[in-house]
């Protein structure tokens, strides 16, 4: 996944491939953009999805805690952003040694161990967002009936 540095939260520093993303505690001085998340420190992929099934993988590194999935094109970008599906964000995160899946309330899962990497599988069509450890038949968790309202979905990060 190539991310959209246009989407980027000034507090996020692009990998120069724009592969990765890495907090940091010092702001960029980045044009200000109607698509920039603020404060909260998101960032889209660059390519939206309107049909179809799509995979990718997501290399997680070191850091505590991370939310990864997909969100509609008009996703608020302003203001704290809220990662429910009500809210157009279909995720998962990690909080510690717990899985965390933003529904509304959430839902708490074990994480079994610490893995490095995470798949994202979007089936467009079916309305479903699923989660997987890379290499396990069955996912982690699978979002069903996701009210995607015919928008174009991007992949989501939150780091």
């Amino acid at each position: 996944v190539t991310l959209d540095p246009d989407t980027a939260n000034a507090r996020l520093l692009l990998a120069r491939d724009r592969c990765g993303a890495t907090w940091t505690r010092i702001q960029q001085d980045l044009p200000p953009k109607s698509q920039r998340f603020h404060p909260s420190c998101c960032v889209l992929g660059s390519r939206g999805f309107s049909k179809g099934r799509h995979r990718w993988e997501v290399a997680l590194g070191d850091r505590g805690a991370w939310a990864i999935g997909v969100a509609r094109e008009s996703v608020r970008r302003t203001g704290w952003v809220a990662l429910v599906p009500h809210e157009g964000i279909w995720a998962l995160g990690l909080f510690g040694n717990r899985y965390r899946v933003f529904t509304s309330p959430a839902t708490s899962l074990p994480a079994p161990g610490k893995s490095s990497r995470i798949q994202v599988s979007l089936d467009y069509g079916r309305g479903q967002v699923a989660f997987y450890l890379p290499g396990e038949k069955n996912p982690i968790f699978t979002f069903q009936n996701a009210g995607f309202g015919g928008e174009r979905i991007f992949p989501f990060f939150w780091v």
